[in-house]
């Protein structure tokens, strides 16, 4: 039998990769730092493990109660975590100790608090910083000023700020040509900044995959008189996969116009609430950014209304979209039905190919419904002439049927209908009269229309709902 210790130096240093496998990014101090017990076991395991610190990536944490000035005393130059999850309020002379070595720090994770002496300590440039996350709590408390970081960050690969403002940000990010993820959301308007210049910003993010970008009030918005026109020619996102946007539409138009996206495959879009949603630019977005140019059909449409926000997604087998959903947040259930079909008509992409179209209430924030007038559903149903397949929860079924009935609008509004999938084993009374109602008027379509259960209501919802 060998012992491990007469194992080779090399064979150590496998089994301790294998130790520290998987744990790249994991968020636990107690993981991160596991090569800390092999250290312990005798000088040569330390001599092996401190021999190989990239590889086994040896990362000490700065938490919060963190003795860092003796960590750092008693640890080689490894690259330095700081991470906390609570208010450091108690332990932030222990994250700024740590922030003083600004040439080690690589990942820095803050949530709340005492944010202002933290970025007070953070004036000067982080060199070998990959990976930054600041979240407050308090909107606009801290203002992170044009000197953050030096107003310099070359190794940068994720940044995510929330509820901070940063009208500097731009001119950071002209530095992080490595970044990889970049997620504002909740943005402030004290750190509003204007289409065009956030557009300079992303030309050189060439290797940015995903983006996020929200604001926290409909105020951020593009002033009208300084709106141009479209330009000539794009930035192009080469690598970008994933989009998310929250704010009015007039800004995620004025974006969209400037940059082209080949390999997007998700974006989702929440426009605040307003009177009209007019977006020409986003319209031609989607239609030249899909992976696959000539197949930019959509086949399938799923409308869901919530408590408090109405949503469209739309999903493709040929086109490279896993998901393109717009959502609008508003609580009147008259205004949902009115804004979805402002989306549909004048946001999206003519839906002339789409087959499969589902209605139904969210599964955890369902709406209290009140009565709607049959001219908006008809209007809401208008985009969707290639329909075939119409799948309706039972709250809609007893609302939309009856619609479809007036003045016999099932052929101009539907016309090439053949099935509807109803929830439910047994539909209530009023759902079924509804059924038999559809099924016994005359020139309701001009082809026979089956009416069948919806089988797999609960998994299609769970499915395409998210």
């Amino acid at each position: 039998m060998i012992s491990i210790d007469m194992l080779p130096d090399d064979v150590l240093l496998e089994i301790f990769d294998f130790y520290n496998e998987g744990l790249e990014d994991n968020v636990f101090k107690k993981d991160i730092e596991k090569w800390q017990t092999l250290v312990h076991v005798c000088q040569r395991w330390r001599s092996v493990v401190f021999g190989s610190p990239r590889r086994l990536n040896l990362r000490p944490v700065c938490t919060q109660g963190t003795p860092a000035r003796d960590m750092l005393d008693v640890w080689p130059s490894l690259p330095l975590l700081i991470h906390d999850s609570d208010s450091p309020i108690e332990g932030v002379d222990d994250i700024i100790a740590v922030l003083e070595r600004s040439d080690r720090v690589a990942k820095i994770d803050l949530y709340d608090s005492a944010l202002e002496k933290v970025v007070a300590a953070m004036q000067e440039p982080f060199p070998e910083l990959t990976h930054l996350l600041l979240t407050s709590n308090d909107i606009a408390e801290t203002v992170l000023p044009d000197s953050f970081l030096g107003g310099f960050a070359p190794r940068l690969q994720f940044l995510m700020l929330i509820l901070i403002p940063f009208p500097g940000l731009p001119k950071l990010l002209l530095s992080a040509t490595h970044l990889v993820t970049l997620h504002l959301w909740q943005l402030p308007h004290p750190g509003y900044f204007s289409p065009e210049v956030m557009v300079t910003a992303l030309s050189t993010l060439t290797s940015l995959e995903s983006l996020s970008l929200g604001f926290d009030s409909p105020r951020s918005r593009p002033d009208w008189a300084s709106r141009r026109p479209p330009p000539l020619t794009r930035s192009v996102l080469p690598v970008l996969t994933t989009f998310w946007f929250r704010g009015v539409c007039e800004y995620l138009d004025d974006i969209v116009a400037c940059i082209d996206a080949p390999r997007l495959y998700k974006l989702e879009i929440t426009f605040f609430n307003q009177i009209v949603f007019d977006t020409p630019q986003f319209t031609q977005f989607i239609c030249r950014t899909t992976r696959t140019p000539t197949s930019k059909e959509f086949e399938k449409a799923l409308v869901v209304f919530a408590d408090n926000a109405a949503k469209v997604n739309l999903s493709s087998r040929t086109s490279g979209y896993e998901r393109l959903s717009v959502e609008i947040p508003c609580i009147e259930l008259d205004w949902q039905v009115s804004s979805m079909e402002q989306i549909c008509t004048l946001c999206l992409p003519p839906l002339s190919t789409l087959e499969d179209l589902y209605l139904y209430e969210h599964p955890y924030s369902q709406p209290v419904w009140q009565d709607i007038e049959n001219t908006l559903w008809l209007e809401l149903l208008q985009p969707f002439t290639a329909v075939k397949n119409l799948y309706l929860s039972e709250k809609f079924a007893s609302r939309i049927m009856p619609a479809l009935l007036v003045g016999g609008r099932t052929t101009e509004v539907l016309p090439t209908l053949q099935n509807i999938f109803l929830e439910g084993f047994q539909p209530s009374g009023t759902v079924q009269a509804g059924i038999q109602q559809f099924v016994v008027a005359p020139q309701v379509t001009s082809h026979p229309v089956a009416v069948s259960r919806w089988h797999n209501m609960k998994e299609d919802m769970a499915r395409y709902t998210y």
